[in-house]
């Protein structure tokens, strides 16, 4: 995830270690100037400090700066030069983590979406709208705060701790021993806490899911929520994940910040030994060692407190990458061919042979037969669950039979690219689906290579242009989200001018102008006598004054086709397809006058 931000990631945690050798010579600093500034009887300033150092290097600070003056100068000026250079690296170490961390998640998030792209299907009606939501947000979200905190404190504050510890142990071992020994109790508690935060983070990614599901649901729903005042209802829902969530929230908390109070209660033990010790044994320090000894106990709260939260960062960072990872390991049910064979639809028949599929063990197609020329207009018609829309599905690619094969040209289309496939076919849905962009762009989606000139003739052909010059910016005007600023009718003739603009062979039609009022449905429906001329057409019924004229209408029945034949040849057979007619029209002189006309 990292990789490809290494550089300046390394430059960032290098800059943590640059602050972490800065504290240590700060120490060094204030010791040296304590004891200048406040020299101790029996402890000559600097010379004890310089006797432990190796002969070269005496040598050289003593030709450096031969006079005390000197010495005193150059160590004053060290104290502003050292925080400065501790500044700078601190704040170098922060932005090159962070900034290397927010690139790495951005592309992660990335990788999760275009990765759910190649999702079948059945996984997203399998799968929460809110549950993936929440893994492509707020999950790489988490990773990404967790990452920023815990990579700058492995680094820099175990090289403080180090850096103070090895300072005490130069200057006063005796003493540093005491201090540090009740240190290893704190171990315990941070391992078992460790163990607490990562259950307590996944318990808290999952409720924050549930809550942006109950959120989705509520939004996507307004119409039906307003209209059964369901607001309570999802008020109560929403209160009791909010407060699951905050309370797993407050667990995860809990337990990364106890072991912080008990690593300074611990601390505080050893420092109380450490004095006992120097009053009741009479130990002689100087001002400097005793300025710097107790700057470097209190020096290793902050840092150590830091490095007992890395347990619980890290298994917070384990449980969102869990589920980041889980949902990387899915695969699409519908699989790619390894050797994808050249396809063309133009002037291809399209078989349905003995095709079976279910959902699970809920069976939606047996058996299927079905044969559809080139260029013919074939309406599926039936009660809801009878299995149109799995067979257009199926059509689409969307699944891939149980039994069986669809093919086109007599290719089966499971060895043929789903790319390929999918642009030879042209959609237009019962429920529109536009896009929070303009219209011009909606309709461009078809055949995004277009020229204005072709969207505004393919507007004209789905009777859109004239109300869309009426809109403020023409085809500029920016819909809205879910096509909001448009009214059904329109949303759909742009739907359907999107569709003559993709100049498919293919046409897949469910109840593609249900949505309009009586004049702009016929309107539309001449458009699409003219559009489905030499093509083949496939669509799904459910208002049977709209397929009369079909080449052939196929009447499915729990997954099984019952009758076919055209319109005139069903009615006055008298099985299926008449009981459906009859119910829309009646079964009075009416019925047979239309069925004349």
């Amino acid at each position: 995830m990292l990789r490809p931000y290494r550089l300046r990631m390394f430059l960032g945690l290098f800059f943590g270690v640059v602050y972490s050798i800065a504290n240590s010579l700060l120490l060094v600093t204030v010791k040296l100037l304590c004891d200048l500034t406040f020299p101790t009887a029996g402890h000559p300033p600097l010379e004890k400090d310089l006797e432990r150092l190796p002969t070269g290097i005496q040598e050289g600070l003593h030709h450096l700066l031969p006079s005390l003056e000197q010495w005193k100068l150059a160590i004053i000026l060290m104290v502003p030069l050292v925080m400065l250079a501790r500044g700078v690296a601190n704040y170098l170490n922060f932005y090159l983590v962070n900034w290397a961390t927010i690139r790495a998640v951005m592309d992660l998030r990335l990788r999760i979406f275009r990765h759910l792209q190649t999702l079948s299907v059945g996984f997203f009606g399998a799968s929460r709208t809110g549950e993936l939501m929440s893994r492509i947000s707020n999950d790489p979200f988490a990773t990404s705060v967790v990452l920023s905190q815990a990579l700058p404190i492995a680094v820099k504050d175990p090289i403080t701790v180090l850096g103070a510890v090895a300072f005490l142990l130069f200057q006063q071992p005796e003493l540093t021993i005491i201090s540090l020994v009740v240190f290893p109790i704190c171990i315990v508690p941070i391992v078992v806490y460790g163990k607490k935060v990562r259950r307590a983070s996944r318990l808290f990614q999952e409720q924050i899911a549930e809550s942006n599901t109950v959120v989705q649901e509520a939004f996507t729903n307004a119409r039906v929520v307003k209209a059964y005042r369901l607001e309570a209802f999802l008020i109560d829902r929403f209160r009791l994940t909010s407060q699951r969530t905050a309370s797993q929230m407050l667990k995860m908390i809990r337990a990364g910040e106890l072991p912080g109070p008990l690593l300074e209660f611990v601390g505080s033990v050893g420092l109380a030994a450490m004095f006992l010790y120097v009053n009741y044994r009479h130990f002689a320090l100087s001002s400097g060692d005793f300025v710097s000894f107790v700057l470097s106990i209190f020096m290793l709260y902050q840092p150590l407190k830091m490095v007992s939260k890395l347990p619980s960062l890290w298994q917070q960072a384990k449980a969102a990458t869990e589920r980041i990872f889980e949902l990387l390991a899915e695969q699409p049910e519908v699989v790619e061919p390894e050797k994808p064979v050249p396809f063309k639809a133009v002037g291809a028949e399209i078989h349905f042979d003995q095709v079976r599929f279910a959902y699970g063990d809920s069976l939606a197609l047996q058996n299927i037969e079905l044969k559809i020329s080139p260029g013919q207009v074939v309406a599926l018609v039936g009660k809801s669950g009878s299995g149109k829309t799995t067979m257009v599905n199926l059509l689409l690619r969307f699944y891939d039979p149980d039994a069986g094969a669809v093919r086109i040209g007599g290719i089966d289309i499971r060895s043929v690219a789903t790319s390929d496939l999918r642009d030879q076919m042209a959609v237009v849905t019962q429920e529109t689906i536009l896009f929070n962009e303009s219209i011009r762009t909606n309709i461009r989606l078809g055949r995004p290579a277009a020229t204005d000139a072709e969207v505004e003739a393919a507007a004209k052909a789905a009777h859109a242009h004239e109300f869309i010059l009426e809109k403020p910016g023409g085809y500029d005007f920016v819909v809205g989200e879910r096509g909001g600023n448009l009214s059904g009718g329109q949303r759909q003739r742009i739907s359907i001018a999107r569709a003559i603009l993709r100049e498919a062979p293919i046409l897949l039609l469910d109840e593609a102008t249900s949505a309009l009022d009586t004049e702009s449905e016929r309107e539309v429906q001449a458009a699409f006598d003219e559009l489905m001329r030499g093509r083949t057409t496939v669509c799904i019924a459910h208002r049977l004054s709209t397929i009369q004229h079909a080449d052939l209408i196929v009447v499915l029945h729990e997954g099984k086709i019952v009758e076919q034949g055209t319109h005139t040849e069903l009615v006055a057979r008298g099985g299926a397809y008449r009981r459906l007619y009859e119910l829309q029209f009646g079964s009075d002189g009416e019925l047979d006058r239309r069925t004349t006309k």
